[in-house]
């Protein structure tokens, strides 16, 4: 339990180990989540087709016998509406601090847009390495790399053209973040997947189920908070509660006869039983908070720092 995916690893050779922190970063929906989660070989982060599903900084950390790397999941970058995507931004910002080595993720079918272009012009003058990854290349027929090459900035110092839910490309890419990251000890525990506790994750599953069962804005109505997080010897059990904005979502949420909430706790107790490898109880209840998205406090509450 606790997240381990294979047996502890034995770093014996620390001369030549390298250890370092490499920050993902671009507009939304480009595929940030899906290839650290495919670079870990676990589905660390949510994913789900809509936009700005990562609403935190994620921490996933890559072990091998020769290296550590921490990877930091940014949400995507977009102008802030609200104090909740004000603090997303935050986030993205500090991202860019004492990282060994960012990627700037797009995908190739629309690069550049203006977003493409801001964040570009966020990181022009960076001193730490960047990497461009485009991603989706199994969308497109023809690629022409020196295109798209030609309209990044200097600070790029590699290009890598990859499919992340194919896993094309994957492992050129693995190369070139190894390539960066400098000869240090292990930051972490070598059988460690991420910084963050489980009662996190059991959130971000819950948060998974809301925005892979529901359309339009109600995803991005809602909020989880979990309430109580205990691990028995036999099932982990979770009690969580669902923020919505107005009146009328709740009784989308809870569905007929409580057919949708039914749905949200089974997707998500499979998907977080499978992560622990463990039996999971989860127990959710629906409350109104309006406007939460705006609320200081309530951001607060959530982990929003």
């Amino acid at each position: 339990m606790g997240g381990q995916i294979c047996p502890p690893l034995i770093m014996e050779n620390k001369a030549n180990f390298r250890s370092g922190f490499v920050s993902i970063i671009g507009r939304p929906n480009t595929g940030k989540s899906t290839l650290m989660n495919r670079i870990l070989g676990e589905d660390l982060s949510i994913t789900s087709p809509k936009p700005q599903t990562t609403r935190y900084a994620i921490k996933g950390i890559w072990n091998t016998l020769d290296h550590q790397v921490i990877f930091i999941d940014t949400p995507g970058y977009l102008k802030p509406r609200y104090e909740m995507q004000e603090r997303m931004a935050r986030y993205i910002s500090e991202s860019f601090k004492d990282v060994d080595l960012l990627l700037f993720m797009t995908q190739i079918q629309s690069f550049p847009t203006d977003y493409d272009l801001e964040v570009l012009d966020l990181i022009k003058n960076l001193k730490c390495p960047v990497i461009a990854v485009f991603n989706k290349i199994d969308l497109v027929e023809e690629i022409d790399r020196d295109y798209f090459i030609q309209k990044l900035p200097p600070v790029v110092e590699r290009s890598h053209f990859i499919s992340a839910r194919l896993g094309i490309g994957i492992e050129e890419l693995k190369q070139s973040i190894i390539y960066y990251i400098p000869y240090h000890e292990p930051y972490y525990d070598e059988d460690q997947l991420s910084d963050l506790p489980m009662r996190f994750f059991a959130k971000e599953l819950i948060r998974e189920a809301i925005f892979h069962l529901f359309e339009e804005e109600i995803p991005y109505a809602t909020a989880v908070l979990i309430e109580n997080y205990k691990e028995t010897p036999q099932k982990v059990i979770v009690d969580a509660v669902i923020w919505v904005e107005r009146q009328s979502q709740k009784p989308i949420i809870i569905g007929k006869g409580g057919a949708n909430l039914k749905r949200i706790r089974e997707y998500a107790q499979t998907r977080l039983s499978e992560f622990l490898d463990f039996p999971v109880d989860i127990h959710l209840f629906v409350k109104i908070n309006p406007n939460w998205r705006k609320k200081p406090l309530a951001l607060k509450e959530l982990g929003f720092e």
